[in-house]
């Protein structure tokens, strides 16, 4: 085989066969297939698409690139979270040490910042100290003894993907349903978790843009880990403006830290809730949804939540005196402000702007290699639905320099949609899938 003729194959619209898909992933995470030649094969199925088999094919190709865990000997069963992506997202720093507490082990494997989206390991590592490269034998230490481990992707599991992620990021590559279901389903697989949550998001400030999309993602996903054997279940949730109040890596720990402490916003609380009750009906904790659910809140309310939390810092080598005061987290020298020009109902809020602005302030990647300023980002003071004056605050901007902040604040006014009429608040969860 040669990767040339994969890539004209995909480009013409045809189906790969799965020992194509198989040379193919091999020989990427071998290096004997480049960037550039994997960038056209990405961009191909992009714009071509890639059929169930397809996806399936490739989802375990690149899963057994690497090592393939199994938990069973330290825990009966494990689970994992994954969102697909959105502005603000910051929903694994609260969920994780939630269903954790509520007692159901966590072995999680997230990315680092993706096109306008934030990462989950950028936002870990604005804690001191905190390590998230993470070996196979210690990932598993970490499960037995904490119940609780958020690593990056090591070099050992699922190579391929964590190549292919950072490519796409860097290619105009993100948006593609195949690919975004492979690289989160070989994750999934690898790391060995049982029972999977999926927050699939759709709106402006997610890579689904509508409804539609979600579905079609969520659906696809689902079947790719009831195929595997794992016990699976989606929500279609609204990124129809940014979740919560805050965009930018150390800015979102800290209003996790606050969500963790009962004091969040409730469209975050509200989430987490809702997937941590699917995860706790998936791993049998609990027969019904009101029982789920209370046994998630009093793990909230009671602060054992915030405690394990505590001790996945600890263990990871981070610095517990900065999460229990949490300005001692990196801090941007400047806070310039941004107020709405015009009076009325806040309608609509552009999340993909927001986010892209956080990237220009320096909080995202240009190049896969880029190193991010974990310091800058955005505070937000109004959502969809909020009545605002002229002359109300709507952003804070956190950056390096007055001229950064002031170079991104037209596009964050513009992201901002206020018109005198009463505004319909989205729902934040549309529907599950299972």
């Amino acid at each position: 085989m040669r990767a040339v003729e994969l890539i004209a194959k995909k480009r013409d619209g045809a189906a790969l066969s799965a020992e194509e898909i198989a040379w193919l992933i091999e020989g990427y995470a071998a290096g004997s297939i480049p960037d550039y030649q994997m960038s056209a094969w990405a961009m191909a199925v992009l714009l071509r698409g890639m059929d169930d088999r397809e996806t399936a094919d490739l989802t375990l190709a690149m899963a057994r690139s690497g090592d393939m865990l199994d938990l069973h000997d330290i825990a009966p069963i494990t689970v994992d979270k994954h969102s697909t992506g959105g502005v603000g997202d910051k929903t694994t720093l609260l969920l994780a040490p939630l269903v954790a507490a509520a007692g159901m082990p966590v072995a999680k494997m997230s990315g680092r910042g993706l096109g306008f989206s934030g990462g989950t390991i950028d936002k870990l590592e604005s804690i001191p100290g905190l390590r998230t490269d993470l070996e196979a034998d210690e990932f598993r230490r970490l499960v037995r003894e904490v119940g609780l481990v958020v690593a990056a992707q090591s070099g050992d599991l699922a190579p391929a993907d964590k190549k292919l992620y950072a490519l796409r990021d860097v290619t105009a590559t993100v948006e593609s349903i195949p690919l975004i279901a492979a690289s989160v389903m070989s994750k999934k697989l690898a790391a060995g978790a049982d029972c999977i949550v999926l927050d699939v998001k759709y709106g402006s400030g997610a890579f689904m843009r509508t409804l539609d999309e979600a579905r079609t993602l969520a659906e696809r996903m689902v079947a790719i880990g009831r195929h595997a054997g794992r016990r699976v279940a989606a929500l279609l949730s609204s990124m129809q403006q940014p979740l919560g109040h805050t965009i930018g890596n150390a800015l979102e720990v800290r209003e996790a830290i606050a969500a963790l402490r009962g004091n969040g916003p409730a469209d975050l609380v509200e989430l987490c809730l809702a997937l941590g009750t699917q995860l706790a009906l998936l791993a049998g904790k609990a027969s019904n949804e009101a029982e789920a659910r209370a046994l998630l809140r009093d793990a909230l309310d009671s602060g054992a939540a915030w405690a394990k939390f505590r001790e996945m810092v600890a263990a990871q080598g981070g610095d517990t005196a900065a999460i229990d005061e949490p300005e001692r987290l990196p801090q941007a020298p400047v806070r310039y402000e941004l107020k709405a020009a015009q009076g009325g109902s806040v309608h609509a809020i552009d999340g993909m702007a927001l986010g892209l602005a956080v990237n220009a302030l320096g909080g995202g990647r240009a190049h896969k290699d880029d190193q991010i300023d974990l310091a800058v980002g955005l505070d937000l003071h109004a959502k969809v639905g909020d009545q605002v004056a002229v002359g109300a605050l709507l952003l804070t901007v956190h950056a390096a320099t007055r001229e950064a902040a002031e170079a991104v604040a037209p596009r964050l006014l513009n992201a901002y949609q206020i018109d005198p009429a009463s505004a319909v608040v989205p729902p934040l969860i549309e529907a599950i899938v299972s």
